[in-house]
């Protein structure tokens, strides 16, 4: 097994240093405090052509894979720059347009897309189904060879700075299919169409993209806005979300270092009992803890990546990955915290803010229950428990 990166994969993991010398972890806290989305951070990325990395080079993009857009997810987070917009637009929504969007999707917007001129979004959660997708009741009902979309979508990041929406509903509903999983389309919607509104969702965490409930009341659909084969969307459904629980494992590991690397210069500076407080066991080895889970699952999440890649079944590495990245970040947030006493609690410090996401990626999108019954099952054979 070879762990180095190769020179273009090491210039994106670096890019996050880059990034930070202009747009740093004040800039994104600034922004996340306000709840206003960093236009001009998402642009810079635009043209420095990191929106586009799982999209083809013939459609504007890198041409480069899910190791990649994981790499660029945990470089930036090791900077205090977690992008969520970075997962529902160019990992979740850009790559499965690249695969199994029309030709229209792949030579008009994926490129306009790539250099940020639009944005996507991605839309499964719904406020009955919850994570039971199988039970979602959004329908696309055929109209000749039209479809009128009707239905909500619940927790959608970055609905109001976005263009488009790839939804995911049902084209026949759960009770009227011979198997659970037939009968699902997905469409890229156009947010500007008719019959589509939002109401923003106001969750008490930090953060520079806003959720949104979106409602849809007869919205007018066509051949051109099918992404996939009509019914059949399921099949290709885990193409997105794999990469989802893979960059935000990415993502979780980064932020861990992040905070980490804040506690040690802490711990290494601060003098009590004339010695620095890093010298102390009580805090030095809870750090060191951190430290060991987050390298860990970083290492985890690039084999999920890898597999990915290469074709080979992700789902059992997506879900240790994505469940032992979100333990290692909130482990590394709290060591941090602790280490920093009640500083560690001010505003001047900007670590607690951390907190509330990487607890919240314990939940979401996917809870860690079912990841551990994925892995119950999946992997260790165990019966079903939901």
């Amino acid at each position: 097994m070879d762990f180095t990166l190769n020179d273009e994969q090491r210039q994106i993991y670096d890019y996050g240093a880059q990034l930070a010398q202009k747009f740093d972890n004040a800039y994104w806290l600034d922004h996340a405090r306000r709840h206003a989305f960093p236009k001009e951070m998402f642009q810079q990325i635009a043209e420095d052509g990191f929106l586009g990395i799982m999209v083809p080079e013939e459609y504007g993009g890198a041409g480069l894979g899910m190791t990649e857009m994981a790499l660029f997810m945990e470089g930036t987070a090791n900077h205090g720059i977690p992008l969520l917009m970075m997962v529902v637009g160019p990992t979740m929504s850009l790559s499965h347009i690249a695969s199994h969007g029309t030709e229209f999707h792949r030579r008009e917007l994926l490129p306009a897309a790539c250099r940020g001129e639009i944005q996507f979004c991605f839309a499964i959660t719904e406020p009955g189904a919850g994570s039971n997708t199988i039970k979602a009741t959004t329908l696309a009902r055929r109209k000749g060879n039209r479809f009128a979309l009707t239905g909500e979508k619940t927790f959608i990041t970055g609905a109001d700075v976005s263009d488009y929406c790839l939804v995911v509903a049902r084209t026949k509903p759960h009770t009227e299919v011979s198997r659970k999983t037939d009968g699902f389309t997905l469409f890229a919607v156009d947010l500007k169409k008719k019959g589509v509104e939002m109401q923003r969702v106001k969750v008490s965490i930090p953060l520079p993209e806003e959720q949104w409930t979106l409602f849809f009341d007869e919205v007018d659909l066509g051949p051109e806005d099918i992404v996939g084969e009509v019914d059949d969307g399921f099949s290709i459904l885990f193409d997105s979300l794999n990469p989802e629980r893979i960059i935000l494992a990415a993502l979780c590991c980064g932020i861990g270092r992040f905070a980490l690397r804040k506690a040690v210069a802490y711990a290494c500076e601060r003098n009590v009992f004339g010695q620095p407080i890093g010298a102390h066991q009580g805090v030095q080895h809870p750090l060191a803890k951190a430290h060991t889970a987050v390298e860990m699952a970083s290492l985890m999440t690039r084999r999920a990546a890898w597999e990915f890649d290469n074709k080979f079944p992700a789902g059992a590495s997506s879900n240790m990955a994505k469940y032992a990245a979100a333990e290692a970040g909130i482990e590394a947030v709290d060591a941090a915290l602790q280490a920093h006493g009640g500083s560690g609690f001010t505003e001047d410090t900007g670590l607690y803010e951390l907190y509330p996401l990487v607890r919240l990626l314990r939940t979401a999108p996917v809870n860690r229950e079912l990841c551990l019954s994925f892995i119950g099952e999946k992997v260790m054979g165990l019966p079903r428990s939901y």
